[in-house]
């Protein structure tokens, strides 16, 4: 009985894991992408913590504006940079102060990525900057699913049968209990179902992206 419960929650979880994702995006009508060359990855705000899951999307990023034609400074990168100049995270969450920033790093265009839900289901803001008066020169959203409540779940069952078996017959459902919530913690990683969900929220996200030069995608 608790193996057909536990295999008809796992194939609800699936169901819900196969949601599509969606997005849209618009530009300043009239700016010359061309001149852009250079795009630092500021940083990634919202409900995403972890410096490692943080420069996954940044790396996520990088890779569908190299699509386009533009040479990102990855992010990790970009840290240190303004860590010399004493910046502080809260210094470029603004449009101006991430110009500001743009400039002592000499680039002409900055991305701003922000993740404000990050659950079962996910939604995100990217915008570039443009360095010299701040103006928004593109900016894009979408939402999908993460994965995450499938990878909870799976580790939680892991857990939850490791608990059982090294706490013996007599203490089962306390072992298992301990076991389950330790691994539903451990499911809370990013896995390579979340992975790839997140990519292609972020490339929902870029799909109108303009491209440096005419007829690149």
């Amino acid at each position: 009985m608790r193996t057909v419960c536990v295999c008809v929650l796992l194939a609800a979880v699936v169901a819900g894991g196969c949601a599509s994702s969606k997005g849209e995006s618009y530009s300043l009508v009239g700016f010359n992408f061309a001149e852009l060359d250079r795009v630092a990855i500021l940083e990634v705000t919202g409900q995403v913590r972890g410096e490692t899951v943080k420069n996954q999307i940044g790396t996520f990023f990088e890779m569908e504006l190299m699509k386009r034609g533009y040479s990102p400074i990855e992010r990790s990168q970009v840290q240190v940079l303004l860590k010399e100049q004493e910046f502080q995270a809260s210094d470029i969450t603004s449009d101006a102060g991430a110009a500001a920033a743009g400039k002592v790093l000499n680039v002409p265009a900055v991305l701003l990525i922000n993740i404000p839900k990050y659950k079962e289901e996910m939604t995100m803001t990217a915008k570039l900057v443009n360095v010299e008066d701040a103006r928004i020169l593109w900016i894009g959203n979408g939402s999908g699913t993460t994965g995450k409540t499938f990878a909870t779940i799976l580790g939680a069952a892991a857990g939850a049968a490791a608990g059982v078996a090294v706490a013996g017959e007599g203490d089962q459902v306390v072992g298992g209990i301990a076991g389950g919530i330790l691994g539903g913690v451990a499911g809370q990683a990013l896995s390579p179902q979340q992975e790839e969900q997140v990519k292609k929220v972020i490339a929902k996200v870029c799909e109108s992206m303009p491209a440096r030069f005419v007829g690149q995608r």
